[in-house]
């Protein structure tokens, strides 16, 4: 069975001539993958480690391989891309086909270490290392699309690494033969102003609404869109409307929803961008051990 399945293109990965780490989780959002690259991607860089950055570029209009230009609009190439691009910069390459868009960034940059973005689902693409992020809410939550699951917790056991985020409790998670790793995730709040309208299009907008409150950021109004909301006037007016109503301060968003706000950010002022801030613990055992993992596997191979 297994042969078939392999000849009609079932369970076939292709390879890059670089190393592969994916990052993804089991969730449709929420448990916090773009951050976690940003966190890796830092990692790498303060050891000198040479990487890209592969992503399908969710919500984007355009299509094919494209290097993102961190200039540039989410429309052309997605809102996570852009930001990932903005924060870390280094290569960020989208397209559908990420096995492409792998040697799209070789030709361009080389044969250098390859970062996944949401990709413990895209099977297509061989990785040297899976990393998953997973939420308390897994343990809980059901299969799209009754719930927010896009798998069961029984695919962890094709993860490497499986990082538990946001309290999640190890015991609640089949993790025999798996490192655990532990992030703790958090906002950094500058310049907010008083009595601020909070308002974001992100998977889980009550955590941010939770977290200011820990930080002692009461919002006297909210305003929620979708995942990856991209703005336009009619929202923009309506925020405006609001913040005259409740008699706000002025305004509170995240990193993701400035990148989808683009010319609109100066309509909104004051208006304070809260960066997320997540840690790993024992950051560098983590790395090195994923990095002699994955250089094992690859004189193996």
């Amino acid at each position: 069975m297994r042969n078939a399945l392999c000849d009609r293109g079932w369970l076939r990965s292709r390879r890059l001539g670089g190393p592969v780490i994916s990052i993804g989780n089991l969730s449709a959002g929420g448990a916090g993958k773009t951050p976690f690259v940003m966190l890796l991607g830092e990692l790498l860089k303060a050891r000198g480690v040479k990487f890209d950055v592969l992503s399908r570029g969710y919500g984007r209009k355009s299509k094919g391989v494209r290097l993102v230009d961190p200039g540039g609009l989410p429309q052309e190439f997605g809102d996570e891309p852009l930001l990932i691009a903005r924060k870390l910069q280094v290569p960020v390459v989208v397209g559908e086909d990420r096995h492409a868009a792998g040697l799209f960034a070789e030709a361009k940059f080389g044969p250098q270490l390859h970062l996944l973005d949401d990709g413990f689902q895209h099977r297509e693409l061989a990785r040297d290392f899976d990393i998953v992020l997973v939420t308390p809410q897994d343990v809980s939550d059901r299969l799209l699309p009754s719930g927010c699951l896009r798998e069961s917790l029984r695919s962890l056991r094709r993860a490497d690494a499986v990082v538990l985020s946001s309290g999640a409790a190890a015991e609640s998670f089949p993790l025999e033969g798996k490192l655990v790793w532990r992030v703790r995730r958090g906002i950094v709040p500058r310049n907010v102003p008083p009595r601020p309208v909070v308002f974001c299009g992100i998977a889980r907008p009550q955590n941010f609404v939770l977290q200011l409150r820990a930080a002692n950021i009461e919002p006297v109004a909210e305003a929620f869109y979708r995942d990856h909301h991209a703005y336009v006037e009619k929202d923009i007016s309506e925020l405006l409307a609001l913040k005259q109503q409740s008699e706000a301060g002025g305004f509170v968003t995240t990193e993701k929803d400035a990148v989808n706000l683009g010319a609109y950010l100066s309509a909104l002022e004051p208006l304070s961008v809260v960066p997320v801030k997540m840690e790993l613990g024992d950051a560098a055992n983590a790395v090195d051990t994923m990095l002699r993992k994955i250089e094992e596997r690859r004189r193996g191979a």
